[in-house]
């Protein structure tokens, strides 16, 4: 497995690969990895832009009216069950950090609708704490560039962690990220402009 060249290759193809969720403290941060599952970065832009407006805290979400905050959210998947987990977290998030985000990964994955994911990717982008997250396209690419072969989120994250050295870590879930999102899509990916075509273990590339 070539990691050097695996890393330095996605660092060519997506230099400036970064966060591409919209948000200006810790809080927004979280409310958005956590609606971002199941849908499109795109689409969560659209729909916190009006959520933070009126809503830009945990003590004002943690008020709010189900039904007007669905009604926001409505465009993005699963918005049921979003809307009950991002003011049930606010309310906690209240009750027992006074409306902060902590530093805490076993805090974090307690509160409604918050897993290994958006944990990571909070302790990542706001902490800058090294963590690897696994979303679809990390494991999804992790797969098809031979670096394991498992859809356990847990097992491709700890190999990830395990062959790249821990300062590498930030940028690389970014780089993947954007090769899965822009390139090896899972539908119709771009296989002729692919620079790993030759480790690529899709079987109809």
């Amino acid at each position: 497995m070539e990691k050097n060249r695996i890393y330095d290759t996605l660092g060519e193809l997506f230099p400036n690969a970064q966060c591409e969720l919209n948000y200006n403290n810790m809080f927004e941060l979280l409310i958005a990895v956590a609606l971002s599952a199941q849908t499109t970065d795109i689409l969560v832009n659209k729909v916190t832009k009006n959520l933070f407006s009126k809503y830009p805290d945990a003590f004002s979400l943690a008020e709010a009216n189900y039904n007007d905050v669905l009604g926001i959210i409505k465009e993005i998947g699963l918005a049921n069950n979003k809307t009950k987990n991002i003011i049930a977290l606010s309310q906690r998030l209240v009750s027992e950090k006074n409306g902060e985000v902590p530093n805490d990964y076993d805090y974090l994955i307690s509160l409604p609708g918050v897993g290994r994911k958006t944990a990571n990717v909070v302790l990542s982008e706001g902490f800058n704490v090294p963590r690897i997250a696994v979303d679809t396209h990390v494991l999804r690419v992790s797969n098809r560039l031979g670096i394991i072969s498992s859809d356990d989120v847990l097992k491709v994250e700890e190999k990830l962690m395990e062959i790249f050295p821990q300062e590498c870590w930030h940028k690389l879930h970014h780089r993947m990220i954007f090769f899965g999102r822009y390139m090896c899509k899972a539908k119709n990916p771009l296989c002729q402009e692919c620079p790993f075509i030759d480790i690529c273990t899709k079987n109809d590339k």
